[in-house]
């Protein structure tokens, strides 16, 4: 064999030793191909689809339903102790008692219930079941700032009366949406376009008419026992910490300077003193806090009994039922609207939204209609208003009354206390589990305040309590 021959078949044999080599290789996957040793894998899993849907869980309620088993007080007993009350001199000589049981709305006692008295702060009920019912409870009452132009702002007041001077306060009612706060976002907005100097404006004209009811007393205006009512305000107007401080006598524009300071604070110059202006349509907006939900404001006005918040609420119902925001638009909004919840409002005269008027007048029918009508579970968007009233030895202006006996803890009611006027309305549960809703109103009571009025109405309650 020739030497040409000789290295054509090594190479030949090379070659062939080298594919085998190399498929060998593959094989075991030491170099790339197509061969491979490893067994075949696992087909993969399933792309995951989206679950179908399910049927709901029982929904369990938050509220136990009412005993249709549990002992009916005997009519008789309920209206002989009603007449005790009405005899006793400690309530004077014109008071109206009326007691119907939730469940069936049997009147059990009906003494002078269709006679409109001087409701005092019961009044604050009906404030409060229509602020529920026209807003609903998840409204927020909003702060804002707008910058019609570079270098001008106006800061808008969307009816919170409760405003923080400082930051805000997650958890509070009284302070939740901050000034700080405020200041702080249109600051921001204001470097991020170069402007370190501005004018502010206040607009509070969500609300109209006076600030003060002219049948107020000057005395409890001086006293502290409300404030002047306005679109927006630091902590209710308080001039100072404590229960019944002076009030600002214009607290929007208090609150304007307050927030004029909290710019300056921020690295923003205000320019002159703020004054009232409108704010235009359509202006940039450039801060923004809002309030604590409606039903916490509820909340809050009936367990403190507030006066001016309660006020607000009403002037809140005009806005959205399209009336003026004042004193005669918010008591009429307040009676549509409980008129829309099917309540009987025939004879009911309010003056103003929080009852310290004393001409205001409502029948005790009402007052114990709109209470069966908050605890009927077929109305559970009014069932707030029931259970956010103060409890008996426990809460609010409830706190120091029913400390000891069988009311204790049964009874959750709305206190009224004017000069020559004593009222209570809420609901009553009896020992023996029945619940009832009831209302006294005592509008001539004797003088001496209310030290013994009071007394006779609570131990007419604790009379019912203990019934079986």
């Amino acid at each position: 064999m020739g030497t040409a021959a000789r290295v054509a078949g090594a190479v030949v044999v090379t070659l062939v030793l080298g594919a085998g080599g190399y498929a060998a290789a593959d094989a075991y996957d030491v170099v790339p191909g197509l061969v491979t040793l490893e067994p075949e894998p696992a087909p993969p899993a399933p792309f995951p689809a989206v679950p179908g849907a399910v049927p709901a869980p029982e929904v369990t309620p938050v509220v136990a339903t009412l005993d249709p088993s549990a002992p009916v007080p005997p009519a008789p007993e309920v209206t002989a102790l009603a007449q005790a009350l009405v005899a006793d001199a400690r309530m004077g000589a014109s008071t109206g008692v009326v007691v119907q049981d939730v469940l069936t709305g049997e009147v059990l006692a009906d003494l002078g219930g269709a006679a409109p008295r001087v409701p005092a702060s019961t009044a604050k009920l009906l404030t409060g079941l229509a602020a529920m019912t026209a807003l609903g409870p998840d409204r927020t009452l909003p702060t804002t700032v707008v910058q019609p132009e570079p270098g001008r702002l106006v800061l808008v007041g969307g009816g919170d009366m409760m405003l923080g001077a400082g930051a805000g306060v997650p958890d509070a009612v009284s302070g939740r949406a901050g000034l700080v706060d405020l200041a702080a976002q249109t600051a921001r907005a204001l470097r991020l376009a170069g402007v370190a100097e501005v004018t502010l404006g206040l607009d509070d004209r969500l609300f109209s008419g006076p600030l003060l009811h002219p049948e107020w007393k000057p005395s409890d205006v001086a006293q502290g026992f409300v404030a002047p009512v306005a679109a927006l305000a630091v902590d209710v107007a308080k001039m100072r910490e404590g229960e019944y401080p002076p009030r600002w006598p214009d607290p929007a524009l208090q609150a304007a300077e307050t927030f004029a300071a909290a710019l300056a604070a921020q690295g923003i110059a205000v320019t002159g003193a703020p004054v009232r202006q409108e704010a235009p349509a359509g202006a940039l907006e450039v801060g923004r806090v809002e309030s604590a939900p409606v039903r916490e404001i509820v909340r809050y006005a009936v367990q403190v009994s507030d006066n001016a918040i309660t006020e607000v609420l009403g002037r809140l119902v005009a806005v959205e039922h399209g009336l003026p925001a004042s004193f005669e638009g918010a008591t009429a909004a307040v009676l549509a609207e409980l008129g829309r919840q099917g309540l009987d409002t025939q004879g009911a005269v309010l003056r103003d939204c929080s009852g310290l008027s004393a001409l205001s007048a409502l029948p005790p029918s009402l007052l114990v209609g709109l209470v069966a009508a908050a605890a009927d579970p077929a109305n559970p968007q009014l069932l707030p208003v029931l259970l956010d009233l103060p409890v008996a030895g426990w809460q609010g202006t409830l706190a120091d009354r029913f400390e000891e006996g069988p009311a204790e803890g049964l009874v959750r009611a709305k206190t009224g206390s004017l000069p020559g006027v004593t009222s209570l309305a809420g609901t009553i549960q009896t020992s023996g589990g029945r619940l009832l809703a009831f209302a006294v109103l005592a509008d001539a009571t004797p003088p001496g305040g209310q030290p013994g009025p009071r007394a006779a109405v609570d131990a007419f309650v604790q009379q019912v309590v203990g019934l079986a």
